[in-house]
């Protein structure tokens, strides 16, 4: 079973841009996108400060986000690198079987990959994503590298939105 300490779990910069996304299209009724909390069972806690210090995780996660946009449903799962490539060890094949059953069910799921070495984010559709997992598991690359991401599909801060996924969302269903 996992387990989290103080070290672990704290809300990531790009989780936190994503949020502000989020909340932003929700304000200007574009999309309704939640954070998927992950249950935890707390094991020790600081009771003068009043927060967990140890905890073990319920369940495993499936995506990180979750809603709908126009009409559409998505899902998705956000991950950060700073090598020149992503390495498949980082998504879990549960993850990937829940986003291909999103997907089949007519949903869009894909993950957000920002590359911190490139200052780039991109848009992965969980289809390229399940194809690179199974080479993986056959015996292959073991990582997706950065040229292998689309240029189509990069996610830009524009339109006052921080991480304009929707755009790339759009480019994806437009193919």
């Amino acid at each position: 079973m996992a387990y989290w300490n103080t070290r672990g779990l704290r809300g990531s910069a790009f989780e936190e841009m994503i949020d502000l996304t989020n909340r932003l299209y929700s304000q200007q009724g574009l999309a309704i996108i939640q954070k998927v909390p992950t249950p935890i069972t707390p094991v020790a806690v600081d009771n003068k400060a009043h927060t967990i210090t140890s905890a073990y995780f319920e369940k495993k996660s499936t995506v990180d986000f979750i809603g709908v946009a126009q009409g559409i449903a998505i899902c998705f799962d956000a991950k950060e690198t700073r090598q020149l490539n992503l390495p498949l060890r980082n998504i879990h094949a549960h993850q990937i079987e829940f986003m291909e059953s999103f997907r089949k069910q007519r949903g869009v799921s894909f993950l957000l990959v920002h590359f911190h070495s490139k200052g780039e984010i991109f848009f992965i559709p969980s289809e390229e994503l399940a194809s690179c997992h199974a080479a993986a598991v056959a015996g292959g690359r073991k990582s997706i590298p950065y040229s292998a991401f689309n240029p189509a599909y990069i996610v830009k801060n524009q339109n006052g939105f921080p991480v304009h996924y929707l755009v790339a969302v759009n480019a994806y269903l437009s193919h």
